[in-house]
């Protein structure tokens, strides 16, 4: 059937050439002059086109009528009125310079169609419309990027003192986010302590002295490893280099350690790790900070009007104070079912679509209450490990009743 199709698109293109080809020929043998304008036809055309200009524009004029609606509710934070007013004002001049363009454009067609008794004059060069196309949008990009970079640096400027702190932690396919505890500092992390047990890297003492224990087991498993492989192949090069990544992964986690003599890292034990769903206080300044373990993810949050990239190995952030509650915007927008969202906004694989995390706007006094329900991460991680030491216990045992 696939050739079949081709074959025939084929040879359907072949019959409307010759067909074109013989009505030229047809009109040639009657005398018929294809090349020659003809006045009437194009003073008709000027005018339709006027009326097509007309259309056109009562057309566009019904789309902003009609969906106009449909956008974003009001902004969700204080920023976002800046945002919207920087919209505003694009929106304005982009609309400016399209009904300008567009009725010239229109106008021009209309009145200036081919006639027998006026020529078009060639112009090679003008200095003064050189210069006002030049300077006008040089102007108004200025003023757009002078805006734009000032509502910017409203975000991302020095980060109030009672702002809560916040790490939005992104990997293929979710959110993880870590909230300051009562010291409202957020602890060290680095990609070096990532385990099934602290998949944020969170650094602290207990984690340093894992971490140097794993690793140091996983090279005396490699040497042993290394030792029985054949010499010269290649199942000796391939665990020589997971050693050599391992010693140096062992090396840069000692230099923590080090630090860690002089100043232990107590800043994260009464971190918050939330995932699934994260509240935040309105009317408080909210410092977002972000991290990604894998690839290039994307913090949407649309109804506070804000985005910010994630990238491997650059912490990111910015701040925004939320003006308007969950509660509040469920009646704002007339929807029972209104969430703010955080979504990823760079397409990260194949189960990008899947990347949302709700987030839930109160007063606070019900955020305090929800973050006191949440277990601090030293909590969460001696779980975690006890769980981890019982099941090896477990096969421990198993392994032994069965010798």
């Amino acid at each position: 059937m696939s050739l079949l199709t081709i074959v025939l698109s084929v040879l359907g293109i072949i019959a409307l050439v010759q067909l074109v080809r013989v009505f030229e020929l047809s009109a040639k043998l009657r005398g018929n002059n294809q090349d020659r304008v003809d006045y009437s036809g194009n003073k008709l055309n000027g005018r339709l086109w006027l009326l097509f200009g007309a259309g056109y524009f009562a057309f566009f004029i019904w789309l902003v009528a009609e969906y106009g609606d449909k956008l974003l509710p009001v902004s969700g934070s204080e920023h976002g009125a800046v945002i919207d007013d920087l919209m505003t004002f694009n929106w304005v001049i982009l609309i400016i310079a399209f009904a300008v363009t567009h009725i010239l454009l229109f106008y021009f067609a209309a009145k200036y169609y081919w006639s027998p008794k006026r020529r078009a004059e060639f112009i090679t060069h003008n200095n003064k419309l050189e210069l006002i196309w030049t300077t006008l949008p040089a102007i108004v990009l200025a003023v757009i990027i002078i805006y734009g970079l000032t509502a910017w640096n409203n975000i991302t400027d020095e980060v109030p003192e009672e702002a809560v702190n916040v790490e939005i932690f992104s990997k293929q396919f979710g959110w993880t986010a870590r909230f300051a505890g009562s010291d409202n500092e957020l602890g060290d992390a680095n990609y070096n302590f990532i385990t099934g047990t602290n998949p944020l890297g969170v650094i602290t003492p207990e984690t340093i002295e894992g971490r140097v224990n794993d690793i140091k087991s996983e090279i005396k498993s490699l040497e042993k490893d290394l030792a029985k492989a054949p010499e010269g192949g290649l199942k000796e090069k391939e665990i020589s280099t997971d050693l050599d990544n391992k010693q140096r992964q062992l090396k840069s986690i000692l230099t923590y350690n080090r630090k860690n003599e002089v100043d232990p890292f107590r800043a994260g034990d009464d971190d918050k790790v939330v995932t699934g769903e994260i509240h935040i206080p309105v009317n408080r300044v909210v410092n977002m900070n972000f991290r990604s373990q894998d690839v290039i993810h994307s913090a949407y949050m649309p109804h506070f009007r804000a985005q910010m990239n994630c990238v491997p190995g650059s912490p990111t952030r910015f701040h925004f104070t939320p003006t308007i509650t969950s509660k509040e915007m469920k009646a704002k927008t007339g929807n029972p079912d209104f969430e703010y969202l955080l979504y990823c906004n760079k397409i990260c694989g194949a189960a990008h679509y899947n990347m949302q995390m709700t987030i839930v706007v109160e007063s606070e006094e019900d955020y305090e209450k929800w973050l006191s329900k949440q277990n601090t991460f030293t909590s969460v991680e001696t779980a975690e490990n006890r769980s981890v030491s019982e099941d090896t216990e477990e096969d421990e045992n198993s392994d032994l009743a069965q010798n």
